[in-house]
Parts: structure tokens; C-alpha cells; sequence
């Protein structure tokens, strides 16, 4: 489980790098979301895949079970997706103001914006 994942972590952050060398600025937001989403994933793997030990004390022993997951990593990723989708969202709005005043979603037409007026 842990190959599959590894691997769909690397899957993710080389989508991501890949659409941020690409001209079109909408493909430069689907690069963010595809890092921050490998970045999450890549949090939450690192605090331990288990299946069937939630992370709660044994009212028994007042003790965590030993192979529950940790549940910072996760409190992370919670934390890290309303961070990505803010940026996102305010990339988006970014976007939309540099197509209408350029009319155009290249990234090299940003090389004449000095003569807008």
C-alpha cells in the first residue's frame, strides 16, 4: 500500500511540476492544486497508514492503542487544504484580472504590459 501511494505521491508532484512549465496560466493553477494536493498526501502518509486503530484512549487502560495513526499529520492536511484552496482561489481571481486586461491566457504576453495604459 505503501509503494502504491509513494508512487501516486510522485505521480502528483510531477503532474504539478510539469503544468507550472507550461505557457497557459490555467495550467499554472491546475499545477498548484496538483502540488498541494501531493504535498497532503505526502503529510498524511507520513504520519503512518493504519486501518482499524482510530486514534482514541483505551478507557480500560487509559493508553492509545500502540498502531494508531498520529493525528498531528492529519490535523496538518486538514489545515494545509483550506490553505491550498485559498490560494488557488485567490490565484484564480489573479487570473481573471490579468485575461481581461490582456485579453490572452499565454504567460509571454505579459511582456508588454508596461504600454498598458
Amino acid at each position: 500500500m505503501e509503494l502504491l501511494i509513494s508512487i501516486l505521491i510522485g505521480a502528483l508532484f510531477a503532474g504539478g511540476i510539469f503544468c507550472l512549465l507550461r505557457r497557459s496560466l490555467m495550467k499554472l493553477v491546475i499545477g498548484i492544486i496538483l502540488l498541494s494536493q501531493g504535498a497532503n498526501l505526502l503529510l498524511f502518509t507520513a504520519g503512518g497508514l493504519t486501518t482499524g486503530h482510530p486514534a482514541f484512549v483505551d478507557s480500560a487502560t487509559g493508553m492509545a492503542h500502540p498502531l494508531h495513526a498520529d493525528p498531528i499529520p492529519q490535523a496538518l492536511v486538514l489545515t494545509a487544504i483550506v490553505i491550498g484552496f485559498a490560494v488557488v482561489a485567490f490565484t484564480l481571481a489573479l487570473l481573471l484580472k490579468a485575461y481581461r486586461e490582456l485579453g490572452s491566457d499565454d504567460i509571454n504576453t505579459f511582456n508588454q504590459t508596461d504600454r498598458i495604459s
